[in-house]
């Protein structure tokens, strides 16, 4: 009976907050955006400045291994199998960083949980620069492996719990931007330096976030859920400027706080409640939809896709480096003004489309037809998949992922989603060769269904999220 009372108290209080809230709702229209009435939100941008340093590192880590290894294998005499380890522990790394840094995020905060992934990523840093062997190398690779999937889930989250919410889709977004640009950079610089130096270089973006860390606020939100009053209104107040009117904004956050925290505790378990069932599966189907859909099958292996179809593989390689960054941008500014879900629809149709048109061109080739023509198809088709991808379905699930679950369940839930995208990441880069191998275009028209698929989930399951705040958000999927 208690439950049910708080269940059904919790109901009442955000349908009052989501009434009361039509008033600002008017006041964002006519210009005056949420908590920034005569002040500017600079510690916003320095903010998720110093945060996406993280998202950047999660790149440097991702992208390392490509440039580097036929030097490694070279220096350290290591077989392939060694090598293969290498390469794929990291994503091992990054599953326990994403069950383990939500509730470590929810326990010690958000600025110090990056912290902690910035140390596990400098001390990986470290034993690969100094690595003599394999033994080093996996230690170093699966430590930069769980910075990098704490970086994953702690980034996004900190983001939307500090902007305003016109402008948290874009700068939620340039966390997948900063990782897209970290991947090129490592990839192109790679080519220059040695595989020692580029380590070095990896440590570059975790000491300008540890430094930075310094300067700028924890999580109003975060505080709030803590019970540090002072501390909570001090970092909302240094976040929308001195002179801004927070008053309406940190009474709809506490408001809301105060009645998730009259429910109990939420675990892993409770994730499957009813109350968290549609949050769940939305933030935890975009993940799904997200990796099943090829991303890292064909990141991982565009050069070896290049050359397949007969086209120069540097040539290819680099120019979807600097494509995805380019298209990448371009999204990261038109997500809160275009919204989550025409992004990743449009996104999901040109995945469909690259698909098939990959697909055709190994189906000619296969079968030795137009020979002429299978380079140029096989290169569009990627070309056009990587900036599809870049557009939306690469940043919009993180965008949504942070916004769409309660406060109180953020840390189980985000680490859970962030879980299965690192699972599914592994899965499909471990999965790929064997279906090419099976069938090169059946493979990619495989993928072009699972895109297919999750346009039909974006249309009937995901919410518009734009313009809302993350409690007005709450109050809409719990209403509906």
């Amino acid at each position: 009976m208690a439950i049910n009372e708080d269940i059904e108290n919790r109901e009442t209080r955000e349908r009052g907050v989501r009434e009361q809230l039509l008033v600002p709702q008017e006041k964002d229209q006519a210009g005056q955006d949420e908590g920034t009435d005569k002040g500017h939100p600079w510690m916003v941008y320095f903010s998720t400045f110093v945060a996406v340093c993280g998202s950047y590192e999660f790149g440097t880590c991702a992208g390392y291994s490509s440039p580097t290894q036929d030097a490694i294998v070279e220096e350290l005499s290591l077989s392939t199998a060694e090598y293969s380890v290498f390469g794929s522990i990291l994503t091992f790394g990054a599953m326990i960083g994403a069950i383990t840094g939500g509730p470590i995020a929810d326990f010690v905060g958000r600025k110090w949980t990056m912290r902690m992934a910035s140390a596990f990523c400098v001390a990986g840093w470290l034993a690969i620069y100094f690595a003599e062997g394999a033994l080093a190398l996996d230690i170093g690779r699966l430590a930069t492996g769980y910075g990098m999937g704490v970086f994953s889930y702690v980034v996004p989250i900190f983001i939307a719990e500090i902007t305003p919410k016109n402008l948290r889709g874009a700068l939620t977004a340039v966390n997948q931007l900063m990782i897209c640009a970290g991947v090129s950079v490592s990839f192109i610089i790679g080519i220059i330096l040695s595989w020692r130096v580029l380590a070095l270089i990896g440590l570059i973006p975790c000491a300008v976030l540890l430094f930075g860390l310094f300067f700028i606020p924890e999580s109003p939100r975060w505080l709030a859920k803590r019970g540090r009053q002072k501390e909570f209104e001090a970092a909302l107040q240094k976040l929308r400027g001195k002179d801004a009117d927070i008053s309406e904004e940190a009474a709809e956050i506490q408001e809301y706080i105060e009645t998730l925290q009259r429910l109990p505790k939420a675990s892993v378990l409770d994730l499957f409640q009813r109350r968290y069932l549609s949050s769940v599966i939305i933030g935890v189907g975009l993940m799904v939809v997200q990796q099943f859909g090829g991303i890292n099958g064909v990141c991982f292996y565009t050069s070896n896709i290049f050359e397949e179809a007969g086209f120069s593989s540097s040539v290819g390689t680099i120019t979807y480096a600097i494509l995805q960054v380019i298209v990448t941008a371009i999204g990261a500014a038109l997500v809160d003004r275009a919204g989550r879900k025409p992004l990743l629809l449009i996104s999901g149709t040109g995945l469909v489309l690259g698909c098939i048109v990959t697909a055709l061109s190994f189906f000619l080739k296969v079968h030795d037809l137009a020979a002429d023509a299978v380079p140029i198809l096989a290169v569009t088709g990627i070309l056009l998949y990587i900036a599809a991808f870049s557009a939306g379905m690469g940043a919009v699930p993180w965008v949504v992922m942070s916004e769409i679950f309660p406060i109180n369940i953020k840390g189980v839930a985000g680490g859970f989603a962030t879980l299965v995208n690192w699972f599914g990441a592994w899965a499909v880069s471990y999965t790929f060769n064997y279906l090419m191998s099976w069938s090169s275009y059946g493979t990619f028209l495989l993928y072009a269904v699972i895109n297919a698929a999750g346009m039909v989930f974006v249309i009937t399951v995901v919410p518009e999220t734009k313009g809302r705040s993350l409690e007005q958000i709450q109050a809409a999927i719990n209403r509906e």
